[in-house]
């Protein structure tokens, strides 16, 4: 008699739009049973209306954390054999004008509720001896540009935090992967604005005329960063880091991440900060 073992079970967070959302879909369509989740519960009636299954979950908030993973153990019968680790928002600005309930916003969502998750997640995958956790960082994990600090900032630490948890986990069954996206077509730059527009005091600002350039970019609706790439590209790394029985630890995406990889071992800190700032010159010019 032949037995049905279960699908594989995998919780998304960010599913909303962009990378999370093609994941969701591109990862179910491989046969994943996929707990997509978003924080705003109009975005998890519709993911459901697309034929997701949907819970919510906000970074942000520690009780939604909690409530979301135990309503994933409650759903999978304890099980769990991947975590993708995606949502995440930008909040532009010079560092000089982040306040610090800014800066501790943008780390709340992009770090701290990531780390959370990931260590209540934990014991699930140590209990049942496997799991696999990615995080989707980005270029700016390790490579800083102006007027993003508060982005990079997280990005930065939360790649810190990965390399760590991957020593620790060293033995335990449980792989941990980074990717690191550059330019992606997605609705960051729109939700980027609107964190600009409420967060950051542009008149009183040392940085005002740069600012209107800023956000001349981010409100424009047909703009496109060069080299951009879908969210597929994404997909297909992600995929590799689910499936491959020897995933890497990092996950390179589109040609900014792999030329500025390759500039900062090759160049010295004042020469990669040259590259980094004539790449957004026309920004303050």
């Amino acid at each position: 008699m032949a037995v049905n073992t279960p699908a594989p079970s995998l919780l998304i967070t960010g599913c909303s739009s962009g990378i999370g959302h093609a994941a969701a879909h591109a990862m179910q369509a491989r046969g994943w049973r996929v707990l997509a989740s978003a924080r705003q519960q109009t975005d998890v009636e519709r993911l459901r209306e697309e034929g997701l299954e949907a819970l919510r979950l906000d970074l942000a908030d520690s009780d939604s954390i909690q409530a979301a993973v135990v309503e994933v153990e409650e759903r999978t019968q304890g099980q769990l054999t991947a975590l993708f680790n995606n949502g995440a928002y930008g909040q532009p600005g010079a560092v000089e004008d982040l306040t610090r309930d800014v800066l501790r916003q943008q780390l709340e969502t992009n770090l701290l509720g990531t780390h959370e998750l990931t260590a209540r997640v934990l014991p699930i995958m140590r209990a049942q001896g496997h799991g696999r956790i990615v995080h989707n960082s980005s270029v700016l994990g390790f490579a800083a540009l102006p007027y993003r600090g508060a982005y990079v900032c997280s990005k930065f630490a939360l790649e810190g935090l990965t390399d760590t948890l991957r020593q620790e986990l060293q033995g335990s069954g449980i792989h941990v992967s980074l990717i690191q996206p550059g330019p992606i077509a997605s609705r960051f730059r729109e939700n980027a604005h609107l964190a600009f527009k409420t967060h950051i005091d542009t008149a009183r600002s040392a940085h005002a005329r740069t600012y209107e350039r800023v956000e001349a970019r981010l409100a424009d609706p047909n703009g496109k960063t060069p080299f951009s790439l879908e969210a597929d590209a994404v997909v297909a790394k992600l995929i590799h880091a689910l499936e491959h029985p020897r995933p890497r630890a990092r996950y390179a995406v589109t040609l900014p991440t792999h030329l500025f990889a390759a500039l900062k071992r090759l160049l010295s800190t004042r020469g990669m900060d040259r590259v980094l700032l004539r790449s957004t010159r026309s920004e303050r010019e």
